[in-house]
């Protein structure tokens, strides 16, 4: 069951502009990503479904969140096909996200009222994502399907939608800034946020600290 209401879901992400984006097949690392994250401020987070035996790491992690990191909501991605929503959101899923759109997938997610953020990579597709509830929509895969300007130029016929971006999104000034003057609700960021060398020197103050940089900078730029 998710701990969180869909109100509280959007409004971390749009509130902290940043979801981290992160798979690792060890508990106990994904656990310690996840700690380093909440400490840095990060209050949404996805999991990505990436692995065997995936959900029996997001189970552990939502037992942990839930006494080391309170606030910190936890979501799953990578999800392609209604029955892995099921799986997840029984798990204790409080948000789904997806490289594509699947209908099937938001009828799941409305029926327990969880957020369904599916990738979408034309107008088209925002809009009908939109008609079938899903409140944030992701654009992906953003460097490709064409940066901040895409982003720009979808809010001006259709100011109304939300949008986060997952693919080329780094963490530094001059890529956040441009993301956020363009509009976005919040960005989605993976491997730039956890070098692999930094992971496997196990140096979660690092990530602490990039952490707490990129929502500075989002801040920064949404003033």
């Amino acid at each position: 069951m998710a701990k969180f209401s869909k109100v509280q879901v959007i409004s971390a992400m749009a509130s902290t502009g940043m979801v981290p984006v992160f798979y690792n097949q060890d508990v106990e690392v994904a656990k310690s990503v996840v700690k380093a994250c909440y400490e840095g401020g990060v209050r949404a987070f996805e999991f990505t479904n990436r692995g065997d035996f995936a959900q029996e790491v997001f189970g552990e992690l939502v037992k942990f969140a839930a006494k080391e990191c309170p606030e910190m909501i936890l979501g799953v991605g990578s999800v392609v096909d209604p029955a892995t929503a099921a799986l997840y959101i029984q798990l204790g899923a409080n948000f789904v996200v997806g490289p594509l759109f699947n209908p099937e997938v938001a009828k799941i997610c409305n029926r327990r009222l969880i957020p369904y953020t599916p990738g979408c990579g034309s107008v088209s597709e925002i809009g009908f994502a939109q008609e079938a509830g899903c409140d944030i929509c992701k654009v992906f895969p953003a460097g490709n399907v064409g940066g901040p300007s895409f982003v720009k130029n979808v809010k001006a016929p259709m100011p109304w939608s939300m949008i986060m971006v997952t693919g080329a999104v780094e963490p530094t000034e001059e890529n956040l800034s441009a993301w956020v003057k363009a509009g976005v609700t919040c960005v989605g960021m993976g491997s730039n946020l956890f070098p692999k060398d930094v992971v496997a020197a196990k140096n979660w103050g690092a990530i602490t600290e990039l952490c707490k940089n990129a929502l500075a900078i989002i801040a920064k730029y949404r003033k």
